[in-house]
């Protein structure tokens, strides 16, 4: 009996984690993740972090990451992926050495660091906890997903038309 209610317990656990992977939330598979940023196009932020321990790390999902304006922008945006090193939460292996091998290609030395990827899965920029809430954090992924290619690109092509002076009529 105890075993058939582990069995139902762990699959109700699995299948809530696919959902809220699915509708927008985060993502520890970064495999998975990279196939949906392609798919949609989508740039990937990648949230190395210690979510039982590190304070920084949880000021950023407090302030940032739990409110709308950032929920909203990346629902539309973004592919989030959670890459944690928690010292109490229990994890699988395969996610541990996932986590440990992503944190040594990106030489990430502290927490929380922030990387956005391109839907390529391409570097686009780095970034850690700003003050300012979530509304001031979105703009600031804005600002390093413009200096991007495509978001360069667009930029010169602002900065082209402003600096041509008007006509004279």
């Amino acid at each position: 009996m105890k075993k058939s209610l582990l069995v139902v317990l762990g699959l109700a656990v699995g299948l809530l984690g696919s959902l809220r992977a699915s509708a927008g939330e985060w993502e520890t598979d970064f495999a998975k993740a990279s196939e949906a940023a392609k798919k949609d196009s989508k740039f990937m932020l990648l949230d190395f972090t210690g979510s039982d321990w590190c304070g920084w790390c949880m000021k950023l999902d407090k302030e940032v990451f739990k409110k709308s304006d950032f929920k909203d922008y990346a629902k539309q945006n973004l592919v989030l992926v959670s890459l944690d090193f928690p010292r109490s939460k229990p994890q699988s292996k395969k996610v541990k050495d996932q986590n440990k091998e992503l944190q040594k290609k990106y030489e990430i030395k502290g927490y929380p660091s922030i990387i956005i990827l391109s839907p390529e899965g391409e570097l686009v920029g780095q970034t850690g906890y700003q003050e300012g809430g979530a509304a001031k954090y979105v703009e600031h992924l804005k600002s390093i997903i413009g200096k991007s290619k495509g978001g360069a690109a667009a930029a010169t092509d602002e900065k082209k038309a402003e600096k041509k002076p008007a006509k004279k009529q």
